[in-house]
């Protein structure tokens, strides 16, 4: 018996080993509210205790709420991230029989080279290299039965929204856990995830400094993506590079999001330093690759009209404009104070691209960093009654933050305000609504 096939008896013990913690954790914090001693950090150590057992597909959720400010409080956001996503890899004999299932019985004769051992093991699946005829290949196989433990995941994620929602309801999280249950159910989708590389290599087909793999259709399926492999370095080990490079790289990388954003209303989901390689074959000029496609949100027009409204109504000033923009974001019941605060946050957000001059992305000589900026908006929240974010919000406000914090890292100094000026101007809806109905038909997102 295969030692790395997981059981359906370790599947019920793990999770009502799980469980059962979960439901000692509620008593423990309902215990430390009544007693007058709601300590968060020990709340937080209690949950983070009894999730110790899920370190799957819960870690790709965790790299997600990171990044939204006050989804859950910055005690149990850092707890989170001290989990790793520590699946195991297959070994060679499961691979072979994964493989298999994959490609059928003679799966390996259809590769020159196929590694035993995995290159990369991440939360959902794990990447082998390969050969064919002297290309080098990639290929992403997903670990066995993720659907359940996906589910289950997402109920124990559920669960801690739940816990926390018992003691403060400043941002309601419903829309939120709506948004990550169903990205995360498409990333186990390897066809939908092919499809999705094809529409990303076409929208960036004009962008010489963007690489995007190319699937294998006849070596993928449901649970196996091949795709051409590409050869990349960390960003972070162009952080002392010349700001020439840097600022490329920064450029580059804010293409690479949002031009599928302005021009097609569609995003990739999951700006995590795994998921973007520095390609260094010309030093003077180097690329990125862009990896990983799982997560793809497709905006409708007026959505990202919305996202235009809001910068726009921040470089003008205009009151109106911004409550027009919220609405189409999906906010609801708003009143002054709370467009208001509202106003902090997107002053915050858009505040790179309002000055007409080169700069670094976080003013070094900024009065508030982001986390006291969200701190001092979740405590106006607070008063106002607490705030519902639209689903909308989650994958928009997670690639603003996280490529931010590459281009702090790169200390990258650019003129925010002339490329977003470039990238939005002569903006128009229902041309954006035609190219992405245009584009998605193409493709059969």
């Amino acid at each position: 018996m295969d030692k790395n096939k997981p059981t359906l008896s370790g599947k019920v013990k793990r999770y009502a080993n799980v469980s059962s913690k979960i439901t000692s954790a509620t008593a423990k914090m309902a215990s430390n509210k009544i007693i007058g001693n709601n300590d968060i950090n020990k709340n937080a150590d209690i949950i983070l205790n009894a999730l110790g057992g899920l370190k799957g597909p819960l870690m790709k959720v965790a790299q997600l709420l990171s990044t939204i400010p006050d989804a859950l409080p910055k005690e149990y956001a850092e707890k989170l991230q001290t989990l790793q996503a520590e699946a195991p890899s297959m070994g060679w004999f499961f691979v072979k029989r994964r493989m298999a299932n994959e490609l059928g019985k003679d799966w390996l004769k259809k590769f020159d080279t196929f590694e035993n051992e995995a290159k990369n093991a991440a939360s959902l699946g794990q990447v082998h290299k390969a050969t064919i005829n002297g290309e080098d290949l990639a290929c992403k196989l997903q670990y066995p039965d993720m659907v359940s433990t996906v589910d289950a995941d997402l109920k124990q994620l559920k669960l801690i929204f739940s816990l926390y929602g018992t003691w403060d309801k400043t941002i309601k999280t419903k829309e939120i856990y709506n948004e990550l249950s169903e990205r995360l159910k498409e990333e186990l989708d390897y066809k939908r995830e092919f499809k999705n590389m094809l529409l990303f290599n076409e929208m960036l087909h004009d962008q010489k400094y963007i690489n995007i793999p190319k699937p294998i259709n006849k070596l993928s399926t449901d649970r196996l993506l091949t795709m051409s492999w590409l050869n990349g370095k960390s960003f972070m080990k162009y952080k002392n590079s010349s700001s020439e490079v840097k600022n490329h790289l920064a450029l580059t990388l804010f293409y690479a999001w949002y031009i599928p954003f302005y021009k097609y209303g569609i995003i990739h989901g999951d700006p995590h330093p795994g998921n973007y390689q520095v390609d260094c074959s010309n030093k003077n000029k180097p690329s990125i690759n862009l990896l990983d496609f799982g997560c793809i949100r497709v905006f409708p027009a007026n959505f990202v009209k919305g996202v235009i409204d809001l910068y726009i109504a921040m470089r003008d000033d205009n009151y109106d404009l911004a409550i027009k923009a919220y609405k189409s974001w999906g906010f609801n019941d708003l009143s002054k104070d709370l467009i208001k605060v509202l106003n902090v946050w997107a002053l915050y957000i858009y505040g790179p691209l309002l000055e007409n001059k080169k700069r670094q992305i976080q003013d070094p000589n900024a009065k508030q960093n982001g986390k006291e900026v969200a701190s001092n908006v979740y405590k106006e929240l607070k008063k106002l009654g607490g705030v519902a974010p639209p689903k909308e919000f989650v994958l928009i406000d997670r690639a603003a933050v996280g490529l931010g914090s590459v281009f702090m890292h790169l200390n990258a100094e650019l003129n925010w305000h002339k490329i977003i000026e470039e990238l939005i101007e002569n903006f128009d809806e229902t041309e954006l609504h035609n190219r992405q109905k245009n584009i998605i038909k193409k493709f059969k997102i």
